[in-house]
């Protein structure tokens, strides 16, 4: 395998890099784009859930789901852009396969900021384009509009890396890795916890 390109794993090893990551969180955890509770299996017992979904659909098997598990069932009727909650309020923020799809990423990331406590920890794990001035970077530019229209939203060609960082976001463990993907080949995913850096504004 070409030494520049990240490891490439199975489905099921990126779930288990995905479950250790999100094993982390301690304390009031804000879950952003939750979508049907995949992840619940993956929070430690100890952790005050609270969920974010705007989809409808979605929404309401989150909140079967969440009953099941023992977590709130009162899900938030929002988009990451518009978090309804009160500054500095939870522990940490958990979003997977959100930051692609949001409407507005740096709006989103500022609310993410804005909610967190000083010091609270964010765990994303996100698809983001390949390198620059390579075919698949183009190919995920031209298949993004059909991407975003029909896999809610989902836009393949972001530098979610480089918006985390001028969001104020350090990583404290940042890994690349690709998976397999049809019909273009393997897809760049990235699995970041860090916490936002000191002195750096909301929305700046």
């Amino acid at each position: 395998m070409d030494a520049g390109k990240p490891e490439l794993v199975s489905d099921d090893e990126l779930d288990d890099l995905e479950r250790e990551a999100i094993a982390r969180v301690r304390g009031r955890v804000l879950e952003i784009g939750a979508g049907e509770g995949e992840n619940f299996g993956a929070f430690h017992p100890d952790v005050e859930w609270v969920g974010l979904e705007p989809d409808d659909d979605r929404r309401g098997e989150l909140a079967a789901r969440a009953r099941e598990w023992g977590r709130p069932a009162d899900v938030l009727d929002a988009v990451a852009e518009r978090i309804p909650l009160p500054d500095s309020s939870v522990d940490a923020v958990v979003g997977t396969y959100v930051l692609c799809s949001v409407d507005d990423q740096r709006t989103a990331l500022a609310e993410v900021r804005r909610v967190l406590k000083p010091g609270g920890l964010v765990v994303f794990v996100d698809h983001v384009a390949a390198p620059p001035h390579t075919v698949k970077r183009a190919v995920q530019r031209a298949v993004t509009p059909i991407s975003a229209r029909f896999c809610h939203n989902c836009h393949w060609d972001r530098d979610t890396g480089g918006a985390l960082a001028a969001a104020g976001f350090h990583a404290d463990e940042a890994r690349l890795v690709r998976v397999p993907s049809f019909p273009f080949g393997p897809t760049r995913v990235l699995m970041f916890a860090g916490h936002a850096t000191d002195g750096a504004e909301p929305g700046a």
